[in-house]
C-alpha cells in the first residue's frame, strides 16, 4: 500500500463551511482559559477547541478575546467557530457550571493531581487551564472536582499551555468516546 498525502484542494472540499460546521454536534465539555497572557496560546486552544468539538470557552481575567491579529493568526479563523465568552472573574465562570454538575478539572500540579490518563472523568466536563507562569489561580484550584497533570520527563516541569490544553482535551473526549 502506497500512502499519498491529500492535496490542499482536497483538504478544503472535505471541510465544512462555517455554516455547517457551526450545526455540528459539540461534546459535552467546556473549557476555561484562566489569565493566559499569550494571544498566540489563546488562538492555539481556540483551534484545539473547534477541532475537539468542544461547547463553549470561557476567556478570563488577563486573557485576550478575539479580535485580535495574532490569535487569528494561530486559529485560523477557528475563532469564529467556537462560542466563548469573557468574563473577568473565572470564579464567576465556574460556580454555575459546578452547580449544574458539570465536573470541574484542573490541568495543574496539585498534591492531588493524578496522571491525565488514568483520571477518572464524567460528563459533562469543565477543563480549566491558567498562566503560563503561575499556573491556576488558588481560588480556581479550590472550586476543582480533580487536578490532572501531564508527566514530565525532561528538564522543564511542564508543556506550553496551548500544548497541554490539546493533549489533554484530546485525551478526555477519546475517554468520552471510548468508556
Amino acid at each position: 500500500m502506497m500512502i499519498r498525502k491529500l492535496s490542499y484542494e482536497e483538504l478544503i472540499a472535505a471541510r465544512p463551511t462555517l455554516a455547517e460546521a457551526q450545526n455540528l454536534p459539540k461534546h459535552p465539555i467546556y473549557g476555561v482559559v484562566d489569565n493566559v497572557r499569550s494571544l498566540h496560546n489563546v488562538g492555539a486552544i481556540f483551534r484545539t477547541a473547534d477541532g475537539a468539538g468542544i461547547q463553549k470557552l470561557f476567556l478570563c481575567g488577563i486573557t485576550g478575546t478575539p479580535p485580535k491579529n495574532e490569535i487569528h493568526k494561530t486559529a485560523l479563523g477557528a475563532e469564529e467557530n467556537v462560542a466563548w465568552q469573557y468574563h473577568p472573574d473565572p470564579v464567576e465562570v465556574i460556580t454555575p457550571l459546578k452547580d449544574q454538575g458539570i465536573q470541574i478539572v484542573v490541568l495543574e500540579h496539585t498534591i492531588q493531581s493524578v496522571h491525565y490518563q488514568k483520571a477518572e472523568f464524567r460528563f459533562p466536563l469543565c477543563l480549566v487551564v491558567g498562566h503560563e507562569h503561575f499556573g491556576i489561580s488558588e481560588e480556581v484550584i479550590a472550586l476543582a472536582d480533580l487536578a490532572i497533570e501531564i508527566p514530565m520527563y525532561g528538564l522543564k516541569g511542564s508543556l506550553n499551555v496551548g500544548v497541554a490544553f490539546g493533549i489533554a482535551i484530546y485525551q478526555i473526549i477519546w475517554r468520552l468516546e471510548n468508556f
